[in-house]
């Protein structure tokens, strides 16, 4: 059992139509942010006071890949993102997959771009922000640091 974490230790990768590839390689301190879209639950509460729980079948996320200005995952992504976009056959096909060395593993499918990043020149060279949104999330948070 580890104690211990480390970014070095994570691995994300994309597959689909144009590439397959790390998506680690260059990652800004900010790293990669999974989060569910729609709430699991939703409780209704009655004139009466009385409660309902409603289980919502969604499984849908969004995942946001923060690389330095000068990766070069960022061609990578560029690339795949335009090829992706010229037919409807090639959108939405992509596949994400988390691991980490605590236990995590996160696997994403039915992905598509979100849009392309939000481009910035400045003093400093800062990150660019690769949004993309999966249909079907299925995530295992094992988490072995006690």
């Amino acid at each position: 059992m580890s104690k211990t974490y480390s970014f070095l230790d994570t691995h994300c990768a994309i597959a689909g139509p144009g590439g397959a590839f790390t998506l680690t390689g260059g990652a800004a301190k900010e790293g990669i942010t999974i989060t569910p879209r729609e709430d699991k639950n939703r409780m209704d509460i009655g004139a009466d006071g009385s409660g309902m729980h409603s289980l919502r079948a969604d499984k849908s996320a969004g995942i946001t890949i923060r690389l330095l200005k000068n990766s070069p995952v960022n061609a990578l992504l560029s690339a795949m993102y335009n090829f992706q976009q010229t037919s409807s056959t090639l959108w939405g096909q992509n596949v994400i997959t988390v691991v980490s060395s605590i236990g995590d593993a996160i696997s994403l499918r039915e992905v598509a771009f979100k849009k392309q990043p939000v481009v910035t020149y400045a003093e400093e060279g800062g990150m660019n922000e690769w949004e993309l949104e999966g249909i079907e999330m299925d995530e295992l948070l094992a988490a072995s640091i006690a």
